[in-house]
C-alpha cells in the first residue's frame, strides 16, 4: 500500500521530483505546512527574503542567471499581492517562473476570512 502524503509533503515532492533545486521566499501562516516539510529534507535550499516582492525579483534573477526555473514560496493574502510586481515582470520579460502561495481553508472563502485574497 502507498505512502499517505500530506497536502504540504506532496508540495515539496513535486518541487523535488521537477529538479527544484531553490525556493525564494517569506513564510506566514497560510504557507507554514509547506515551510515545516521544507526544513525536514536537504533537497532543496530556501533563501529567506524580508519582502514577498523580493523573492519573486531574486527568483526572477536567478532564473536569468542559471536558466532553471525560478520557484517562490509566500503566504496568502498579502504575500500574494506583495509577489504581483514581480510576477508581472517575470510574465513581461518571458521569464520561468513559478510561485506557489498559500490561501484560506475552502469553508472560508467568500467569509472574508483573515488574508482572504482571490489569487486564481
Amino acid at each position: 500500500m502507498a505512502e499517505q502524503m500530506t497536502g504540504a509533503q506532496m508540495v515539496i515532492q513535486a518541487l523535488v521530483d521537477q529538479a527544484v533545486e531553490h525556493v525564494f521566499g517569506y513564510p506566514g501562516g497560510a504557507v507554514l505546512p509547506i515551510y515545516d516539510e521544507l526544513f525536514q529534507q536537504d533537497k532543496l535550499r530556501h533563501i529567506l527574503v524580508r519582502h514577498e516582492q523580493g523573492a519573486v525579483h531574486a527568483a526572477e534573477g536567478y532564473a536569468r542567471s542559471t536558466g532553471k526555473v525560478g520557484c517562490v514560496l509566500v503566504t496568502s493574502g498579502p504575500g500574494a499581492t506583495n509577489a504581483v510586481t514581480g510576477l508581472t515582470d517575470a510574465l513581461m520579460d518571458s521569464t520561468p517562473l513559478v510561485c506557489i502561495t498559500g490561501q484560506v481553508p475552502t469553508h472560508l472563502i467568500g467569509n472574508d476570512a483573515f488574508q482572504e485574497c482571490d489569487t486564481v
